[in-house]
């Protein structure tokens, strides 16, 4: 097919902060994605693009209060760069993959599915 670009699950995108983390969840505009390579700050200011995984399985640090119970829907709060339960002012992500027990403020790494369609304030 000579329109096909690339696969859906993985996207190239232009690398939203002046360092980049690989493992480390960015938002892109409207697309939210797990960060495939670190950058460094010469790399972003030379021009490199970032590979967002936007679809998959993705062990992320959560709100260290909360216990998510599986399949329970999980937002992406860009301003604490986290993974919540709270929709208001955040982009639903996807839904919790295990249930997370621990709710103790030690307990900050959850199981999330990305879907590859993030959206704002969606709550069903």
């Amino acid at each position: 097919m000579e329109n096909f670009e690339q696969e859906g699950e993985v996207q190239t995108s232009t690398p939203p902060t002046s360092t980049v983390t690989s493992g480390q969840a960015y938002q892109v505009g409207a697309k939210l994605g797990i960060a495939a390579k670190s950058l460094t700050a010469a790399e972003v200011t030379a021009g490199a693009t970032v590979e967002l995984l936007v679809e998959g399985v993705f062990a992320v640090t959560k709100v260290g209060s909360q216990a998510w119970t599986e399949g329970q829907l999980v937002y992406w709060d860009d301003t604490a760069r986290r993974f919540t339960t709270v929709s208001a002012g955040n982009r639903l992500a996807g839904w919790a993959v295990l249930p997370e027990i621990g709710a103790g403020v030690n307990e900050t790494t959850g199981h999330v599915y990305l879907d590859g369609c993030a959206r704002d304030n969606e709550a069903t």
